[in-house]
């Protein structure tokens, strides 16, 4: 057997594969990026060809600085993201259009329509999911309704619908196959029964032989075939959404726990053990993973937009070049100067759930500047966490002990202390910030015996830094009141 793992985290806007090695060593890592299609406002789109090119750049990259060969690869962990889906025939292997990603709106009239015949409390007691475009499972009722053809073929089997994660282990191997906690974000799934629900399906309209075959988050899916840029006989033997994974490798693997993936959105999950805690705070009840038998489930909040708010300032406003950038800029005022931006750019998640919300800036003056912005950019995004992480502690009843942060955005250090300052708890980072990607490599590890158990890995976790909460209680109080008012008119 070989001696690295390779995980594929194909993300929103890029895929990264990760080389890790047998004492949890990421050996080396490599990011591609491909883009994002808008044909229409509220719409959000990816090739999935241009995904598959990213995938095979991205391990050709990683191999290449490890000076190793694919030979040395034991296993596949796959980790994406979650609620991006399609339809691809199932003869030919071709997307019958594009995937519609996760931050696409264009069902949200559907989840409307679905509310008004009083269908959410139905959705949400079997599902621990609100009526959202954000899940797949309306995006799969809109490709079978707008792509001509599709809704035949779909109920004669000759489609399969997935998530990324299932697209890419077919590329890779064949199998039509998905786990737990991908199959918890698509409005089709029993979290209770563990498996796809008919009454959902037919409410959905979304027929069940297009549907994958449900494994564990770990166990031998297939092996490579026909591939080119890996050898035949590699097994995949890792699955799970990217969220999750995160949980999974900041090794949050007793109830209580939590982590936050500062990517392109925000998200937030708390383990709770083997018990769905169900919600009445606008948090989400999921499947955290499954393994060895024993399914693990997780309370959840997203924020739709956090570093993407940093790239709009990037690319849409040009203030700046890189996006690490923006702490130095932000660091050249003491505060926003009454400044407040809620960067409800593809609506607002947790704990709102208003898919028609848009992004507001409101305290602007004459003295305004672009560091104001930057900011106020930054408070918007911890302001985000902070609401979410309160409403989970309503939920549970207990306030939160640690939170633990990953993530290209963790880097930031002004932002990590304002998110400390805000939750009034203490941050850890770890070493490791590509948790999304370790997390589906560990689990891939330990179905072909690298690692015996999560026990054997979480000895590997190791903290950067600590923070400590600092804040001004008066000035933190007024923040949050202007927030709330922002909020109010996104």
């Amino acid at each position: 057997m070989g001696d690295l793992i390779l995980a594929i985290d194909q993300g929103t806007t890029g895929t990264t594969a990760i080389l890790v090695d047998e004492n949890v060593r990421v050996v080396a890592s490599h990011n591609v990026e491909f883009p994002n299609h808008y044909p229409q406002p509220g719409h959000v789109e990816h090739d999935v060809n241009e995904i598959w090119e990213s995938v095979g750049a991205a391990v050709g990259g990683a191999l290449a600085k490890a000076n190793a060969t694919a030979d040395r690869i034991a296993a596949i962990g796959v980790t994406n993201q979650r609620e991006t889906s399609l339809f691809w025939d199932r003869h030919t292997g071709e997307a019958i259009h594009r995937a519609l990603v996760w931050q696409d709106r264009r069902t949200a009239d559907h989840c409307q329509a679905m509310k008004d015949a009083g269908l959410e409390a139905l959705f949400k007691q079997k599902t621990g999911l609100v009526l959202d475009p954000y899940f797949s499972g309306t995006k799969a009722g809109w490709l079978l309704d707008n792509v001509d053809g599709a809704r035949t073929k779909a109920a004669a089997g000759d489609l399969c619908f997935g998530t990324i994660d299932t697209w890419l282990t077919w590329r890779l191997t064949g199998a039509h196959v998905t786990d737990p906690s991908n199959a918890s974000r698509t409005l089709m799934f029993d979290l209770h029964r563990m498996q796809w629900d008919d009454e959902l399906l037919g409410h959905l309209n979304v027929p069940r032989a297009a549907l994958p075959r449900i494994g564990a988050s770990s166990e031998k899916y297939g092996v490579t075939k026909g591939v080119g840029f890996l050898p035949d006989g590699i097994p995949v033997a890792g699955l799970i959404g990217d969220q999750q994974g995160a949980l999974f490798g900041q090794a949050c693997f007793s109830a209580g726990m939590a982590k936050c993936t500062y990517g392109t959105g925000a998200f937030i999950l708390l383990n709770t053990g083997d018990t769905p805690v169900p919600s009445e705070h606008g948090m989400l009840t999921t499947v955290g993973w499954q393994l060895g038998g024993k399914t693990t489930y997780a309370l959840e909040g997203s924020a739709f937009i956090a570093g993407a708010a940093v790239q709009w300032l990037r690319d849409g406003l040009e203030l700046f070049k890189d996006a690490a950038e923006i702490e130095a800029l932000a660091l050249g005022v003491p505060d926003s100067g009454g400044v407040t931006f809620v960067p409800a750019l593809a609506g607002l998640g947790a704990p709102h759930w208003r898919p028609h919300a848009r992004g507001i800036i409101t305290g602007i003056t004459g003295g305004t500047t672009k560091a104001h912005l930057a900011r106020a950019t930054l408070d918007g995004i911890a302001l985000q966490i902070d609401e979410i992480l309160r409403a989970m502690s309503h939920d549970l009843g207990a306030p939160l002990g640690e939170l633990r942060v990953d993530g290209g955005a963790a880097r930031n250090n002004l932002l990590m202390q304002r998110q400390c300052d805000l939750l009034e708890v203490p941050l850890v980072r770890p070493k490791v910030l590509e948790t999304t990607g370790l997390g589906s490599a560990l689990l891939a590890g330990i179905a072909v015996g690298m690692w015996s158990s999560a026990d054997q890995v979480s000895e590997a976790w190791t903290e950067d830094r600590g923070f400590v909460p600092e804040g001004d209680a008066d000035e933190l109080t007024g923040l949050r009141a202007r927030w709330a008012e922002a909020v109010r008119k996104a």
